[in-house]
């Protein structure tokens, strides 16, 4: 099974700077006016800006699992993104969410080293 998850965007010209600190890199492929960025071996994160996404702009939930949030917390702040407050939960997982510039919910979970 393949999962494209689409984000809508107000202004794909803002989102996509932010959207390249978010992952570290460009996009990995450009199909039209949608911008992908390959997130695990079938899995794809799509923004798009066109008027048919216009409704859902900004109530995007998401959330990576990750092995690295302290680097990745610093590559974010070196682009000036803030993010909420890291919490870490009963079970170890360390959380946090990061909020795009149109509001889109981008969390960060790193489970506990084993």
């Amino acid at each position: 099974m393949d999962l494209h998850s689409v984000i809508g965007v107000s202004d794909r010209a803002k989102a996509l700077p932010w959207f390249e600190a978010f992952f570290g890199r460009a996009a990995d492929e450009v199909i039209g006016e949608e911008y992908l960025w390959q997130v695990g071996e079938n899995a794809w994160v799509v923004i798009d800006d066109r008027d048919v996404r216009a409704e859902r702009v900004g109530g995007v939930m998401i959330t990576f699992g990750v092995t690295d949030l302290d680097d990745i917390l610093d590559r974010l702040a070196a682009h000036d993104i803030t993010h909420e407050p890291v919490e870490t939960y009963s079970n170890g997982v360390r959380h946090v969410v990061v909020l795009d510039p149109d509001g889109n919910s981008l969390s960060l979970a790193e489970a506990p080293a084993a």
